[in-house]
């Protein structure tokens, strides 16, 4: 997934913004020994964060159904990463670089929804958002990210993609049902319903049955005194 993510990006930024010029589109980690060792104008895509937003996380199991629109499985309902980009432009000039900058924010920006046509076999019939230039959260900053690669800060602009991605996890299920069976409500009634006409008794209705035992004496009648 993302590495499809990637190659749509980078589809996005040749197409949109650099229209078919000569410049190299990498997804390299921008650091002191790469930037040493290029030769020629570039846009970096560098892929420094990926997290999980928690705020769309769904509960629940979805079916999964096969060609024929049989279900076959459940699957847990997808799960939605930001994958942060940190895009950044590299010339001999710093004039060259911001005319780059400029071209990538306004192709950017251009754009809410990731084409359908870029996106690979895995992303299709899928919405994957961008956002531009949103603050970082709390816990990042920009200036952590250039220190961890050992650079110097330089102008960047920050692109969040949000897409799917399947735990892979699965339940199967049975197979569907061929001869269903047709049960009426007289066969599903129990004694307590019968004794009651055909609904359910109330507890009250429900008496005990009297206990075995011998049966009561009776008392003969007095005579009268003559």
């Amino acid at each position: 997934m993302i590495r499809e993510i990637d190659e749509a990006l980078r589809e996005l930024v040749r197409t949109r913004a650099l229209d078919g010029s000569d410049v190299d589109v990498v997804l390299d980690a921008p650091t002191t020994e790469w930037a040493a060792r290029r030769n020629a104008p570039t846009v970096n895509l560098y892929l420094y964060d990926l997290r999980e937003d928690t705020r769309w996380r769904e509960r629940g199991w979805a079916p999964r159904t096969g060609a024929d629109g049989t279900v076959t499985g459940r699957v847990p309902a997808p799960r939605l990463f930001k994958l942060s980009y940190l895009v950044t432009a590299w010339t001999a000039r710093p004039e060259d670089e911001h005319r780059l900058l400029d071209a990538l924010l306004g192709a950017l920006l251009a754009v809410e929804i990731l084409p359908p046509e870029m996106l690979g076999n895995d992303l299709e019939g899928l919405r994957v958002p961008l956002t531009v230039g949103l603050p970082p959260p709390e816990d990042r900053g920009f200036a952590d990210v250039w220190s961890s690669l050992g650079g110097q800060l330089k102008p960047s602009i920050d692109v969040v993609l949000t897409a799917p991605f399947s735990s892979g996890a699965a339940l199967p299920v049975g197979p569907p049902v061929a001869d269903p069976t047709v049960v009426s409500i007289s066969d599903m009634r129990g004694p307590a319903q019968e004794r009651a006409g055909g609904r359910r008794a109330r507890p009250e209705e429900r008496k005990p049955p009297a206990p075995a035992g011998p049966a009561p004496r009776t008392r003969k009648p007095r005579k009268k005194p003559t």
